[in-house]
C-alpha cells in the first residue's frame, strides 16, 4: 500500500470496524512482522481485527477494488511464514472472531469462528463426553482457522487423520469480498472444494466460519513409553508395530538431542541423557481389547533391544509424558539460541535411512539437529539448532533444512505434512512437483484469487523459464 492509499484506507477501515480494530502505526505493526517462522520478516501495511463475517467481507471488497493485497492470520503460530507480509500487505487478524457458535451432539458436529482456539473446543465439549481429534503441539494457542489453512495434524493423526478429515463445512469470503458457503451436506455431489480449500494457506479466500466433526471420547486409553540406546532400533520398532496390524492412536519419537531439550524444559520426565531415542505409543478404543494391543506393542519393543519399556501407571503419568512431548519445540530454546523447524514426510520403512541422512547433513553444516516427530505416519520434524549471532549459521540452517526435505522427497516422501509451504519451502516444491504441475496448481489458485491479492506469492515458485524454452523448441520442430 503506497502513502496515497494509506490515509483513505485507514479511514475506510475505521468506518467498517472501528478505530480500535485498525493498527497502522509502525510501533504497533512490529508485533506482526512474522509468524512462528522467524527467518524472514516484514512489516505489514496495517493490521485489521474484524469482529464478524460482514466486516471481513467489507474490508476485502474495499481492498479488491483498490488492488491492495492482504493476508489472513490466526494466532501466528504457523511455522512456514504463511502469515508474513514481505511486501507490506495488510494483515487481517481473525483472533477476535473467537466464538463457539453451536454444538450438535446428536449429529456430532460443532460450528466455530476461525479464531477459536483448538484445545478450547475439546475443553468446551468434554463434559458431554466428546472431543475434537486434530491436536497440533500448539493446540493450546493455535486457532482452528489457522489449522484449516495449514491442514494441521498432531500426535494423534496416525489413527484419526489431519484437519481435512474433520472439516464438514466452511463459510468463506472470496478475494473479491463475496461470501460463499461450502459443504455442510453429507456426500454432496460436485467437486470437493472443502478438500481444495483446507490446506490452501489463505491463498483462496478468508475462512470465517467452520463446521467440524466432533468425536465421542474413546472408552479406554493406554500408553507405553519405550527407551532405546539406538535410534535405529526405535525406527525398526515403529515399522514393526504397524506391520503387526496395530494402528496406534499415536506413535511418537524423540532422539537424543531432542531428549536433551525436553529434559531441560518445563516438563522433564527424567529420561537418562545418554538415551538414543524415546518412543511414546498410545492405543485407544473399546477397553476390553486394549491390553491385548499393549501386550503386542511391548513384545515388538523387546524384539529390538529396548533398554526399558513400561505402561503408564495412571492418567497423571500419561499426562506428564505428553506434556513433555508436546512442549518439545519450545524446549529447544533451553539448548540453542535459535532453531529452524522442518516438516518432511517419508515412508515409515525408510526411517533408518533418512535419519542417517539427517545425521550426515548435521555433520556437513556443523549444526545439531534434534529429531522429534510423528513416527507412526512418517512425519518428521527435524529441529536445526543454530545461533543467528554467528555469521553464516542462519544461512547454513536454511540450506540444511532444504537438504533434509530433498532427502525426504528422494525416498518418495513430501516436503510438508502439516506446517505448510508458505514462503519457507516455495523453492523446495520443485523437489516434488514438475513445472507443468506447478502451473496447474497456480491455475487452480487463480480461479479463486485471479488478481493474486489474497496472500500473494506464497506456496508456489514461478515455473522455470527452461520449460517455456523447451515448449517453444518443440513447437518449432513440429512446424
Amino acid at each position: 500500500m503506497d502513502e496515497k492509499q494509506r490515509e483513505p484506507f485507514v479511514a475506510a477501515m475505521t468506518a467498517i470496524m472501528g478505530k480500535a480494530s485498525v493498527l497502522h502505526r509502525y510501533e504497533d505493526l512490529l508485533a506482526y512482522e512474522c509468524d512462528g517462522y522467524t527467518i524472514h520478516k516484514g512489516i505489514p501495511g496495517a493490521v485489521l481485527f474484524p469482529a464478524n463475517t460482514g466486516e471481513v467481507a467489507a474490508a476485502v471488497a474495499y481492498m479488491h477494488k483498490h488492488k491492495i493485497p492482504f493476508i489472513p492470520r490466526g494466532a501466528g503460530t504457523g511455522l512456514s511464514g504463511g502469515a508474513t507480509a514481505l511486501n507490506g500487505e495488510v494483515v487481517i487478524s481473525l483472533v477476535r472472531m473467537n466464538k463457539l457458535l453451536s454444538v450438535d451432539y446428536l449429529n456430532r458436529k460443532a460450528v466455530v469462528q476461525p479464531g477459536f482456539i483448538n484445545l478450547k473446543l475439546s475443553n468446551s465439549i468434554s463434559t458431554k463426553g466428546y472431543y475434537y481429534a486434530p491436536d497440533p503441539s500448539s493446540q493450546a494457542s493455535c486457532t482452528i482457522g489457522g489449522n484449516v489453512g495449514e491442514n494441521a495434524g498432531g500426535a494423534h493423526c496416525l489413527k484419526y487423520g489431519v484437519t481435512t478429515n474433520h472439516v464438514l463445512g466452511l463459510e468463506l469470503v472470496l478475494p473479491n469480498g463475496e461470501i460463499v458457503r461450502l459443504g455442510g451436506v453429507p456426500d454432496a455431489p460436485g467437486y470437493d472444494l472443502l478438500g481444495v480449500l483446507t490446506g490452501s494457506e489463505g491463498t483462496m479466500g478468508i475462512v470465517t466460519e467452520i463446521t467440524v466433526r466432533i468425536l465421542k471420547k474413546p472408552q479406554g486409553v493406554k500408553t507405553v513409553l519405550a527407551l532405546y540406546d539406538d535410534v535405529n532400533d526405535a525406527s525398526l520398532t515403529v515399522s514393526d508395530i504397524i506391520a503387526a496390524g496395530i494402528v496406534p492412536a499415536a506413535l511418537e519419537m524423540m532422539d537424543n538431542t531432542a531428549i536433551e531439550g525436553v529434559e531441560s524444559g518445563n516438563y522433564p520426565v527424567g529420561y537418562p541423557r545418554d538415551l538414543g531415542a524415546v518412543l511414546i505409543v498410545e492405543v485407544d478404543g473399546i477397553e476390553a481389547g486394549l491390553q491385548h494391543q499393549i501386550d503386542q506393542v511391548l513384545e515388538v519393543c523387546r524384539k529390538y533391544g529396548v533398554r526399558e519399556v513400561r505402561q503408564a501407571a495412571d492418567a497423571q503419568e500419561r499426562a506428564r509424558w505428553w506434556a513433555n512431548r508436546k512442549t518439545a519445540f519450545g524446549a529447544m530454546g533451553t539448548i540453542s539460541p535459535d532453531y529452524l523447524v522442518q516438516d518432511g514426510v517419508i515412508p515409515r520403512s525408510t526411517l533408518p535411512q533418512v535419519l542417517a541422512k539427517v545425521s550426515e547433513i548435521s555433520a556437513k553444516y556443523g549444526l545439531r539437529i534434534a529429531n522429534v516427530f510423528h513416527a507412526g505416519d512418517g512425519n518428521l520434524h527435524p529441529l536445526i539448532l543454530f545461533d543467528s549471532r554467528v555469521p553464516g549459521e542462519k544461512e547454513n540452517a536454511v540450506k540444511a533444512g532444504s537438504e533434509v526435505l530433498k532427502a525426504c522427497a528422494d525416498v518418495g516422501g513430501s516436503i510438508t505434512g502439516e506446517h505448510g509451504v508458505g514462503i519457507e519451502k516455495m523453492e523446495d516444491m520443485r523437489f516434488i512437483l514438475s513445472d507443468e504441475e506447478i502451473r496447474v496448481q497456480i491455475g487452480l489458485r487463480q480461479v479463486f484469487n485471479g488478481e493474486n491479492l489474497c496472500n500473494p506469492d506464497k506456496i508456489f515458485p514461478k515455473p522455470a523459464r527452461c520449460v517455456e524454452v523447451k515448449q517453444y523448441v518443440a513447437s518449432s520442430r513440429e512446424s
